[in-house]
């Protein structure tokens, strides 16, 4: 008989979570080809998600809960789920309900045929308008930076097989992002229409700032793009310069009346100086993330863990 270990990372969902749960018992009963655990990760939520969890716990043998010190984020609250779980299938799913649990036997079934990983696919996303526009730019991020195919979506809810999930759990640097370790693991990836709910309560989790910091993680990580990026709008700049160049000398030829111009020297003064601080800035993220990763700060810290047989640290 086959596992299923079912991921959830938790953020202010004292109130959704047992929902979410109750859904995947009910869809498992159906399913008795499948034995099944959930690991719930408390991602420092400001509410009482922890009491939650542990209410959870005491009612059911197979639910596990992580307690994270402080808030690391998504990302990490999966990796800590993906590295204590042992199914046969790792299902990776959002705590607020919005991603239905009773369609999992369509990611399951994928698997079955013989893909590695399945994303579930939305027909009608419910998200705010900002969520909307983030997951546009961290879908055109994915496809240029870090060669994901055009056709395929993805998406929070997935499932990997177990040997995907065994080469993402060896990434140990101080920056996870997810979508880049499944698509450096494999590229057998098939998508799955399932639908999208409405948010019961609550906003997304997802600010500007930690968005920004998502897609920085995404392709300073596992791409070295950006450095190509900035060494060809470099090379640009320079040959502007040096055509402007050419032709303020030919100009002055010419017509040697024609005062040479203050405010044009300026602009090409504060282009190129810019250019110039915008790749520096590139370098300095990529070598700042090398310095942080050599003092081997953690992908996350684990203040408590409840149901495990033995503390996990």
């Amino acid at each position: 008989m086959r596992k299923v270990s079912f991921v959830i990372p938790c953020y202010r969902s004292e109130h959704t979570l047992p929902g979410v749960v109750a859904e995947i018992e009910e869809k498992m009963k159906t399913l008795p080809q499948y034995e099944y655990d959930i690991f719930l990760i408390n991602d420092c939520s400001p509410d009482d998600t922890i009491g939650t969890i542990r209410q959870l716990c005491r009612e059911h043998d197979n639910i596990k809960g992580i307690s994270f010190s402080r808030n690391f984020g998504q990302h990490a609250a999966l990796m800590a789920g993906l590295r204590h779980s042992d199914g046969d299938y790792v299902v990776c799913l959002d705590d607020d309900g919005q991603t239905p649990a009773d369609e999992v036997d369509k990611l399951l079934d994928k698997l079955e045929e013989g893909a590695d990983a399945v994303y579930a696919k939305y027909e009608h996303k419910r998200h705010s308008v900002f969520r909307n526009l983030g997951s546009k730019v961290n879908e055109l991020m994915t496809r240029i930076m870090l060669g994901k195919p055009k056709e395929l979506y993805v998406s929070s809810y997935f499932a990997v097989k177990r040997f995907v999930v065994n080469d993402m759990i060896k990434y140990e640097n101080s920056y996870p992002y997810v979508i880049g370790l499944v698509l450096r693991a494999t590229k057998n990836i098939a998508n799955v229409v399932v639908q999208h709910r409405e948010r019961e309560e609550g906003t997304s989790g997802y600010t500007l700032k930690k968005l920004l910091g998502l897609w920085f993680n995404g392709f300073t990580a596992f791409s070295v793009k950006p450095l190509r990026i900035a060494t060809g709008l470099g090379a640009m700049s320079a040959i502007l310069g040096f055509l402007y160049g050419i032709y303020t000398v030919i100009k002055r030829f010419v017509n040697p009346d024609v005062p040479m111009g203050f405010s044009s020297l300026m602009a090409a003064v504060v282009f190129f100086g810019g250019m110039i601080m915008l790749m520096l800035g590139l370098i300095g993220e990529y070598v700042g993330r090398i310095y942080i990763s050599l003092n081997n700060s953690p992908q996350y810290v684990i203040r408590e863990t409840i149901n495990f047989e033995e503390e996990v640290r």
